[in-house]
């Protein structure tokens, strides 16, 4: 499944999941107070390099590093490019 971004070498492509609105105790969080998420699905991966294999593939579930990759945006939607090294691991 291609959709337009193909990522080189050892990167992937991730799309956030969306940020709980509420807290445990039903409180409804303003936009600004909500943290960015650090769970994203795959949405596109490189490659790989002859150092570096992937280990991810399109539709995994990850968790990545806080402040890891580039942000873009894309036909209207956010995305953010990091290196294979910035995801910490695979939800299964």
């Amino acid at each position: 499944m291609s959709f337009g971004i193909k990522p080189l070498g050892n990167r992937v492509v991730i799309k956030r999941v969306e940020a709980e609105e509420k807290t445990a105790s039903g409180i409804v969080l303003p936009g600004q107070a909500k943290e960015k998420p650090q769970m994203a699905e795959i949405v596109a991966v490189g490659p790989g390099t002859e150092e570096e294999k992937m280990e991810v593939k399109v539709g995994d579930t990850v968790i990545f590093s806080q402040y890891a990759g580039t942000e873009i945006k894309y036909q209207g939607e956010e995305y953010t490019i990091l290196t294979q090294r910035d995801v910490l691991a695979i939800v299964e």
